[in-house]
């Protein structure tokens, strides 16, 4: 049974891509039924309509979150969506999401080896893991739930070596490269499981 999935957004949408690839290479066995954007005018947004997969915008400042984040709940319950995944969705889900999307479970992609470096986003994690020191950084893929950050049951995780001379930017870029597979990977478990 093909699973399908909604895809909260914000920004570039390069895991968005991913999976869309991955679906039209007939590597994963889900349809993306909605992609849900914190943000307008983003490359991610590009990307679902040259994929023809159906799109909203759901605006978020500290004033309209809760109520923004309860539609894009509702939008997503209405979509048919049996699993939603937050790829480079930049803002907390408050509890007006969770109350709104009912039972739909959630998965989040985070660039770490969680729970190293868990709480931080963007170009801060690769930061904190050169000022580390540490040789390893990499993925995770993790259950997410109200009111946790960065605490559900780990998934997928995908360790990315950390070179000698290495900039964030640079070990952004090869962290990225292992997130596309680890969230192919991540969705591929509950297709699994919807077919079981």
């Amino acid at each position: 049974m093909t699973l399908p999935i909604a895809v909260c957004v914000s920004g570039r949408g390069s895991d968005l891509q991913a999976l869309i690839d991955a679906i039209e290479q007939h590597r994963l066995d889900a349809r993306i039924v909605l992609v849900a954007s914190s943000r307008a005018g983003v490359p991610a947004l590009e990307r679902a309509a040259k994929a023809r997969v159906p799109s909203c915008v759901f605006p978020v400042t500290k004033a309209t979150r809760s109520e923004a984040q309860a539609t894009m709940g509702k939008a997503i319950g209405v979509s048919g969506a049996r699993l939603v995944v937050l790829a480079g969705y930049d803002r907390i889900l408050v509890d007006a999401f969770w109350e709104a999307l009912g039972d739909v479970p959630v998965i989040n992609i985070h660039p770490s080896l969680l729970p190293a470096f868990g709480g931080l986003n963007g170009m801060r994690v690769h930061e904190a893991v050169i000022a580390a020191g540490v040789a390893e950084s990499g993925v995770t893929v993790h259950r997410a739930y109200r009111g946790k950050l960065d605490e559900g049951e780990i998934l997928v995780q995908r360790r990315v070596p950390v070179s000698p001379g290495d900039t964030p930017e640079t070990l952004a870029d090869r962290v990225l490269a292992a997130e596309h597979e680890a969230l192919v990977d991540a969705v591929g478990l509950f297709v699994a499981g919807a077919t079981s």
